[in-house]
């Protein structure tokens, strides 16, 4: 049923785009803080909290009125963020895609962004029949239904929030890539349950490494005896550790340490986050949590699998980075040496700051 419904959207964009004339710019827009801008970021956590330095650049610029529509994956990622005026969480389903209107005419929406890197069919379809002035995004193969678009700068050599940020230049802002940083706001509770269960295992003040065990895939798991000789070395130094698992893998975890090293796994982002942000270094497979540690400067030591793509890796943007990358569908090769040969020295190194 699904594989119909995105057969059934491919078709009606690529007829809305043929049947339609591209459609022109209508000249330089002046942007103020009386302008109304909608973003649309849909899928993942990831890709919500790469987005963030760019809506924090044109809130601080324009000081306008922003409004994002996410779906149910990763709107909370922007809930609790100062430079966003509201977030709406977007049904995917085939009737809600028409109610993109309804959404700019009840705010007043003048500017409607795509914030997605790739070809979205239902963002396209989305931006394609709405009712308003401007239409921006990255220039690919749906150009078409933008009014204008920027230069997607090459993959394979650039960041994905620097491809992201290029949608500045729409607004005709400027951006200084060495200081931008992703923004997440966890909320007061989470702060405090994170200080409370940290506390409870871990000495005060010493220094912590979190070792984060699960992505969103198996291909990115490396193994319960590589990390069980991965804590055996942490232990070899004057420091403590915190293992960080989901709830349904906590089975798993258990079988790597004891339950008084793992951080209480919770079904809420917010929590785990929190979390993350008492850290003093991070290991971890390529995932969302990378992102999280750079908000903070920790230090990061990632499992990275690379596998049949020539994209940048997503790693922690502008933050103290190390790795290593697989070729592989997963990490299932990546071996103990390898990896412990790399990160020892890059451990040693933040240890001793």
């Amino acid at each position: 049923m699904k594989k119909l419904e995105q057969f059934l959207k491919r078709t009606l964009l690529n007829l809305l785009l043929f049947i339609n004339p591209k459609i022109k710019s209508i000249g330089n827009e002046s942007f103020s803080s009386e302008s109304k801008i909608l973003f649309i970021r849909l899928n993942r956590i990831g890709d919500a909290l790469v987005t963030t330095p760019l809506l924090d650049t044109v809130k601080k610029e324009l000081n306008c009125s922003i409004y994002v529509l996410a779906d149910r994956k990763n709107y909370f990622i922007f809930e609790n963020n100062p430079s966003i005026d509201e977030v709406i969480i977007f049904d995917k389903s085939v009737n809600n895609m028409f109610g993109i209107n309804k959404i700019i005419k009840a705010r007043k929406i003048d500017t409607v962004v795509d914030l997605h890197d790739d070809v979205s069919t239902t963002v396209s379809f989305m931006i394609a029949i709405a009712k308003v002035r401007n239409k921006f995004g990255l220039k690919k193969s749906n150009s078409k239904i933008f009014t204008k678009t920027v230069e997607r700068i090459d993959s394979s050599k650039h960041h994905i929030i620097e491809r992201t940020l290029q949608l500045g230049s729409l607004f005709n802002l400027p951006v200084d890539k060495n200081y931008v940083s992703i923004h997440y706001y966890p909320k007061m509770e989470s702060i405090k349950f994170a200080d409370s269960e940290i506390e409870k295992r871990i000495p005060k003040n010493k220094f912590l490494i979190g070792i984060n065990l699960f992505a969103g895939s198996e291909a990115r798991f490396w193994g319960v005896d590589n990390f069980k000789k991965l804590i055996v070395q942490v232990e070899k130094y004057e420091i403590s550790y915190i293992l960080f698992s989901t709830q349904d893998k906590l089975d798993i975890a258990k079988n790597i340490a004891e339950e008084k090293f793992i951080y209480p796994p919770s079904k809420e982002f917010d929590t785990f986050a929190a979390g993350i942000s008492k850290l003093n270094f991070l290991f971890t497979p390529d995932t969302s949590v990378v992102h999280i540690a750079s908000i903070y400067k920790i230090p990061v030591f990632g499992l990275y699998v690379k596998y049949n793509t020539q994209d940048m890796i997503w790693s922690p943007y502008n933050t103290e980075f190390d790795c290593i990358v697989t070729e592989e569908p997963t990490l299932k090769n990546v071996s103990f040496e390898e990896v412990i040969n790399k990160f020892i020295p890059f451990l040693e190194r933040n240890i001793n700051v």
